[in-house]
């Protein structure tokens, strides 16, 4: 099994949308996010990231460098607890941090494995946002070593 990370393109859009709707936990509904609504997230405000298997899609990152926003983490149920999630993860906190995005930030539905591997990953919970999901923002090492 060869696994590999680049950034995501426009012809990955399908396959990453595939893989959000394939995950358990934090499921999206199908009418909540089309695949039309990457291509500007991927290519305007931010960039994406793809992580791979023998050259299938297995799970994907979104970060939007206007914003700090994490828009998307995911990786497919099939391929979990192999170590995409947190190279993905790794790869848009520092790209990120190359393109003086403002801080981090992130929801997820708490109780969750991705709360938990938030947290594991240095992120620090605010508390809940109006729509109940628990909102988390990451400490950059610079930032906190200044603080």
């Amino acid at each position: 099994m060869f696994s590999g990370l680049r950034i995501a393109t426009r012809e990955d859009i399908p396959a990453m949308h595939r893989v959000r709707l394939a995950v358990r936990e934090n499921r999206l509904n199908s009418n909540a996010i089309a695949e039309a609504d990457y291509l500007p997230a991927i290519e305007n405000t931010g960039r994406g990231w793809v992580a791979t298997e023998d050259g299938a899609i297995v799970g994907f990152a979104i970060g939007n460098a206007r914003t700090g926003n994490i828009w998307a983490l995911f990786v497919h149920p099939d391929h979990e607890r192999c170590g995409h999630g947190r190279r993905l993860h790794d790869a848009m906190i520092e790209w990120l941090r190359t393109v003086d995005a403002p801080q981090p930030h992130l929801g997820t539905a708490p109780g969750t494995r991705a709360q938990r591997f938030y947290e594991a990953a240095g992120w620090t919970y605010l508390g809940l946002l109006p729509n109940g999901d628990a909102q988390y923002v990451f400490r950059r090492p610079d930032a906190m070593e200044s603080e």
